[in-house]
């Protein structure tokens, strides 16, 4: 089954090092340690795509020869809003990025059998719905918990979300789009589909397993 979905609400972060990163992330010999530097350092690329349109202002600077016009963020405040557990393995790298954003927490898991999102943690800053919200998460499978993250967001009054995977599959992105209007995806790869326990192919296996050596 083809799925379609809106282009032009996902970026797809294709720099050739995040190719070589990622051609090295999938690989079933790459131990936890590296994984995990791996996911980081991804996360690094893709904060800077999400955050590209930050608005700016200018600002006067001293440089040890003038007086120079510079430009800053313009006030913009950022939440990074990982879904647990696998999603903690982006936060540190966009902190790096804007270490004046809050962090909140969505707790999630996959049924194993319907394959649906169950929530069990929602812990977000006071001021959510004046932020924008980067919303991190390897894998981008079935769309049910990404798609639930932002449902949670949007109740609590996020107008801007950005959501930051991976790896993705056309199945999931459609999901996600289909289910918000607004919001938009950035994601290092499109994969190919799911296997029947809904597994992305190729994929990278389980980032939770992978990034905390649980496996």
């Amino acid at each position: 089954m083809a799925y379609e979905y809106d282009k032009s609400r996902v970026t797809v972060v294709d720099h050739p090092l995040v190719q070589h990163k990622l051609s090295i992330l999938r690989d079933v010999s790459t131990g936890t340690k590296q994984f995990r530097e791996l996911v980081r350092e991804l996360a690094l690329f893709e904060g800077y795509e999400a955050t590209r349109d930050l608005p700016l202002e200018d600002v006067e600077v001293q440089t040890p020869l003038e007086v120079a016009t510079c430009k800053q963020i313009a006030g913009k405040k950022l939440a990074i809003v990982p879904i647990l557990r696998a999603g903690l393995g982006m936060v540190d790298a966009l902190l790096e990025l804007v270490p004046s954003a809050r962090v909140g927490h969505l707790g999630m898991y996959r049924d194993p059998e319907t394959h649906k999102p169950v929530d069990y943690l929602c812990k977000l800053p006071a001021d959510v719905s004046e932020r924008t919200c980067l919303v991190v998460d390897p894998m981008l499978a079935t769309g049910g918990s990404l798609a639930d993250a932002v449902a949670t967001l949007r109740s609590r009054g996020v107008s801007d979300i950005r959501c930051l995977v991976l790896v993705a599959v056309p199945e999931g992105i459609s999901a996600v789009l289909e289910a918000d209007p607004d919001v938009h995806i950035y994601t290092c790869a499109v994969d190919r589909q799911l296997n029947e326990h809904a597994y992305i192919l190729p994929g990278l296996g389980d980032a939770g397993d992978r990034i905390f050596g649980t496996k």
